[in-house]
C-alpha cells in the first residue's frame, strides 16, 4: 500500500469530507469542503485538487464551488458516468430561505488539469430538504441511482437530525431528467446511505446511524419501493462509510469497527454480497488505511487495471490532512 497526503490545513481554519476520482488516462481528481471556523458554517465551500503522478503530488486546491452571501456549500462527490463526464455533486444550504438542495456541475476534458466545467444544475428532488454525500450507482438496466437524505418539512438549522430518511434520485437518461422514491427510517442520526447492486438484481443500501451499528434496506423494484429499516452486524460509530462492487465481483468496504469512536480505518472484501443470513462482521481481518484516532469520511475508486485509491481524512481542525492510500485487492487480508 502507497500513502499519500493530498492536503493539509494550510491557511484554513479547518477542511475534510474528501472525495476521489480518477479520468481514463490516470489523472486523479479529489474535492473536499472548508470554508469558515467549522462544519456547517455559511462560508463552506468546495475545494478541488488533482494529481497528474498517480497521487504522488497534489496541486494546490482551489474553490470549485464558493456560493455567496449566507449560503454554504457542502459533501461534494466526484463520479466518472459511463460516458466519461465528471460529474461533481454537492449540497447548497441557506437558513435564511430554507433552502436546502442538490446540485451538480459536469466537465469535459478531466484527463487534463483544466477540465471544462458547465453549468451548475439543480436536481429537481421537490422535497424541503434534502442533501447527499455520495457517489451513485449504475444499475444493470442503465438507470444511475443517486443516494438522497431527506425530511419532509424544512428544519430551522442545518440539519433535520430525527426527522432524516433516506431515499434514491433516480434517473433513466445520464442525468436529463429524475424522479425521487423512498423514505426508510433508521435511529437518529441517520443519513449518507450508499447503495449495492446485489447479483440477483435486487438493491442493497445500507445507512449510518447513531446506534453502534449501520442499517439497511432492500429494494427488489429498482429503487421505487424499499423494504423497513433493520440493523446490520456491520459495527461503526456513526461516521461515513463506504461500499462498492469491485471489478472481481466481490464488495469493498471501507469503515471504522468502533461503536462509539472515529478511531482506526479498515478496508474489508464482502463476499455473501449482502444478502441473509447476514455475516457477524465483514470477511477477514481488514487492511488497515490509517490506525490513528479521528480518521473518517472514505471514498474510493478502482482503476481497469483493479488499483484501489481511497481517501479519508484525518484531525479536521489540527492537521486537517487528506489521506490517499492506493492499493490492490490482493493486499486486504481474507
Amino acid at each position: 500500500m502507497r500513502t499519500h497526503i493530498i492536503a493539509t490545513k494550510g491557511s484554513w481554519q479547518w477542511q475534510g469530507i474528501p472525495t476521489i476520482e480518477r479520468a481514463a488516462n490516470g489523472r486523479l481528481w479529489s474535492a473536499f469542503f472548508t470554508g469558515g471556523p467549522k462544519e456547517p458554517d455559511p462560508a463552506n465551500r468546495v475545494l478541488l485538487s488533482t494529481s497528474a503522478d498517480d497521487g504522488a503530488t497534489w496541486s494546490a486546491p482551489t474553490p470549485v464551488v464558493d456560493p455567496p452571501g449566507e449560503t454554504r456549500a457542502y459533501d461534494p462527490a466526484l463520479w466518472h458516468d459511463p460516458a466519461g463526464r465528471l460529474w461533481l455533486f454537492y449540497n447548497l444550504a441557506n437558513l435564511e430561505a430554507h433552502d436546502y438542495s442538490v446540485w451538480a456541475m459536469t466537465a469535459t476534458g478531466s484527463d487534463g488539469p483544466t477540465p471544462r466545467w458547465g453549468a451548475p444544475m439543480r436536481i429537481p428532488l421537490d422535497l424541503p430538504f434534502a442533501f447527499r454525500l455520495n457517489k451513485p450507482t449504475v444499475l444493470s438496466t442503465g438507470e444511475w441511482l443517486l443516494p438522497v437524505t431527506w425530511a419532509p418539512t424544512a428544519p430551522e438549522g442545518w440539519f433535520a437530525r430525527e426527522g432524516q430518511l433516506q431515499g434514491v434520485a433516480i434517473t433513466p437518461d445520464a442525468g436529463a431528467t429524475w424522479s425521487f422514491h423512498g423514505g426508510v427510517e433508521a435511529p437518529p442520526w441517520a443519513l449518507e446511505n450508499m447503495i449495492v447492486e446485489r447479483r440477483d438484481g435486487s438493491l442493497w443500501m445500507l445507512i449510518r446511524t447513531g446506534s453502534g451499528v449501520l442499517w439497511q434496506s432492500t429494494s427488489h423494484d429498482g429503487g421505487r419501493t424499499w423494504s423497513e429499516g433493520s440493523p446490520t452486524a456491520i459495527v461503526n460509530p456513526g461516521s461515513r462509510f463506504f461500499i462498492r462492487r469491485l471489478a472481481s465481483g466481490r464488495l469493498l468496504l471501507i469503515n471504522t469497527p468502533d461503536p462509539a469512536k472515529r478511531n482506526r480505518l479498515l478496508a474489508y472484501l464482502m463476499d455473501d454480497d449482502g444478502a441473509p443470513p447476514f455475516p457477524a462482521a465483514p470477511d477477514g481481518p481488514g487492511l488497515e488505511l490509517d490506525g490513528r484516532d479521528n480518521v473518517s469520511y472514505p471514498d474510493a475508486v478502482q482503476a481497469p487495471d483493479g488499483v484501489i485509491y481511497a481517501v479519508h481524512d484525518c484531525e479536521r481542525h489540527a492537521l486537517g490532512e487528506i489521506v490517499l492510500n492506493v492499493f490492490t485487492e490482493d493486499e486486504i487480508p481474507d
